[in-house]
């Protein structure tokens, strides 16, 4: 769901290397519903303490963290405040789309099908404001910078990138581009390969600039805007029907302007159903002038016994491990921190 420009973007694989000393802000919620969809158990459940409270995203924060940390790349993590009135169309498609597969779930669990039971119960994450409040916590005691944004966490990350001189936002979706953020950096994990619904797929860590974006494909950022809305946000889901990214690009460059592309298409959009009508005035507004603040990075001190409280005391994670993984981050802070004199 939401925007989807993946066939008409350029891109190129990224060493990640070249991310050594580099600041980027984060998506947070779409980083931690990655980790709670995918880290699972072979019947697709995910990872639990003795309560029965989800871990698999402080599994796959902690972990994936201690990893690019060690690679000398500093973290900010910006989390989503209060959505505006227009993702109210998202929220209820994604219900639904996790009502059904719940149905789906359950008939699978009854035939015994595990393969099915692990397909449909990643569509089931949600998070809750205990794995949100827990996530952000141990963030800051792993040394890493905690955002709140007053609204999209996307456009807020966006803005810090351009403001703060951070280098680009992390996230797997598109919307950021359309924010205006210079870069947006896909797939950021050191892994060579990541579990899917459909098994196990090679990735690589990818970077999209937003300036090549809109030199190759010869527009500017109001036109991608519009592209965007044409095609579907999370503002408007399904955009206008029969118009996908490659036809909306064809509308955006031969009207060139907002009032004319939109006008091109008025008859299509008056004859969308009820439930699928949309302002794109208003959601073009959104997109230039969304709700930021002029938050400040603030990366606290590495705090081992925060550390192992979170996640040893409170979710009976294994006190071993977690101890060798805070030793990686003791070794790679101080060797930052020398970097950072030298």
């Amino acid at each position: 769901m939401g925007l989807n420009i993946r066939d008409i973007v350029p891109r190129r694989e990224l060493n990640i290397e070249e991310l050594k000393g580099k600041t980027l802000c984060v998506d947070a919620f779409n980083t931690l519903y990655q980790f709670i969809s995918t880290i699972r158990q072979p019947d697709g459940t995910p990872l639990m303490d003795n309560k029965k409270r989800i871990t698999s995203h402080l599994s796959g924060l902690f972990y994936r963290n201690v990893a690019l940390i060690e690679e000398g790349i500093k973290l900010v993590y910006v989390f989503d405040g209060k959505p505006p009135k227009l993702k109210g169309k998202i929220h209820e498609e994604r219900k639904a789309v996790r009502d059904a597969a719940k149905e789906k779930y359950e008939i699978a669990k009854a035939e015994e099908d595990i393969d099915a039971m692990k397909r449909y119960s990643s569509q089931l994450a949600r998070l809750d404001d205990e794995m949100i409040a827990d996530s952000k916590e141990l963030l800051e005691a792993m040394g890493i910078a905690v955002v709140q944004a007053p609204s999209e966490g996307e456009s807020e990350a966006s803005y810090l990138t351009k403001r703060k001189n951070a280098f680009a936002v992390a996230s797997q979706d598109y919307d950021s581009l359309l924010f205006g953020t210079p870069r947006l950096i896909q797939n950021l994990t050191l892994a060579r390969k990541r579990k899917t619904m459909t098994g196990w797929v090679e990735i690589k860590p990818e970077i999209i600039e937003l300036e090549k974006v809109l030199n190759f494909l010869d527009i500017n950022l109001d036109q991608l805007i519009c592209l965007g809305i044409l095609a579907g946000t999370d503002y408007n889901p399904k955009g206008i029907p029969g118009i996908g990214q490659k036809r909306a690009l064809g509308i955006v460059k031969q009207y060139k302007q907002p009032i004319f592309i939109f006008k091109s298409v008025q008859g299509q959009m008056d004859n969308l159903p009820e439930g699928l009508q949309f302002d794109w005035q208003e959601i073009f507004e959104l997109f230039h002038k969304p709700k930021v603040v002029d938050a400040e990075f603030k990366f606290k001190k590495l705090d081992e016994k925060k550390i192992k409280q979170i996640l040893v005391e409170e979710h009976d994670f294994s006190l071993e491990r977690i101890e060798k993984q805070i030793e990686r981050l003791k070794d790679a802070s101080e060797k930052n921190k020398q970097k950072t004199l030298f």
